[in-house]
């Protein structure tokens, strides 16, 4: 039913765990982002922001053509609006789940992202990164708070109930270690993460692969120039010629 073009990152684990919940059929299409599969033409016909994941669903509930969607967030709002699950659709509710989706593609996915681009930069490469580390380092920790501050009083992000709101920001929590996060600072999103942590359908998103990983020391000298120079200060590209 669902094509997942997929790599497993937080942003890809995010759907595995909507699919994984649901229990509906779908496959791994991998996207070798470290390759670059992300930037063929074929991946960019679902993908234009050249970004994964991307979704081809190939029985839309109108009964017509297969239907691409790119970008996690609208993915997830696509596949639970669908089976009906995880996204009420009563306007209260509905907006209590659209707005923690929002958040986490906004601020959340980006700033924990910058925040590991800039802990791995080379400084002898390229010079002090203190600022943007700095930077990046205390947003994320205001993100946490957010959370924390968001479930001391429910047990899930949009109320009572399990929604894709806590799906798709508990991947970017995950390596709450390596972020440089005390979890004894933030008591109720412990609770959250926790219990997130528990659920088989978390634990099964989590775990989907997109087979055997890349020996980075397998790759000539000439590849790996060749993945710098598409992979890193990427500019536009070229519309196409009519």
């Amino acid at each position: 039913m669902y094509d997942l073009h997929y790599w497993p990152t937080p942003n890809g684990k995010k759907v595995t765990i909507l699919l994984e919940e649901l229990g509906v059929p779908y496959t791994i299409v991998p996207v070798n982002i470290g390759r670059g599969d992300q930037f063929t033409d074929d991946f960019l016909k679902i993908g234009p922001n050249n970004r994964m994941p991307a979704l081809v669903d190939k029985a839309p509930k109108d009964g017509g053509a297969p239907i691409g969607v790119f970008e996690s967030g609208a993915i997830m709002l696509y596949i639970a609006e669908k089976e009906g699950r995880f996204f009420p659709q009563e306007t209260r509710a509905k907006y209590e789940v659209v707005q923690w989706v929002m958040w986490q593609m906004a601020n959340q996915g980006p700033k924990t992202g910058e925040r590991g681009h800039f802990s791995r930069v080379d400084t002898a490469r390229f010079g002090d990164q203190s600022y943007a580390q700095r930077r990046f380092a205390d947003e994320t920790h205001r993100l946490y708070g957010v959370l924390n501050n968001r479930l001391y009083d429910r047990p899930w992000l949009a109320g009572d109930e399990y929604t894709i709101a806590d799906m798709i920001s508990y991947p970017w929590t995950a390596s709450w270690k390596l972020q440089g996060i005390d979890l004894d600072e933030f008591k109720y999103f412990k609770r959250w993460l926790e219990a997130m942590e528990a659920r088989p359908g978390v634990q099964r998103g989590m775990a989907v692969t997109a087979g055997p990983p890349e020996d980075p020391a397998t790759l000539t000298p000439e590849e790996q120039e060749r993945r710098r120079k598409l992979l890193y200060n990427q500019r536009a590209r070229p519309a196409p010629v009519s």
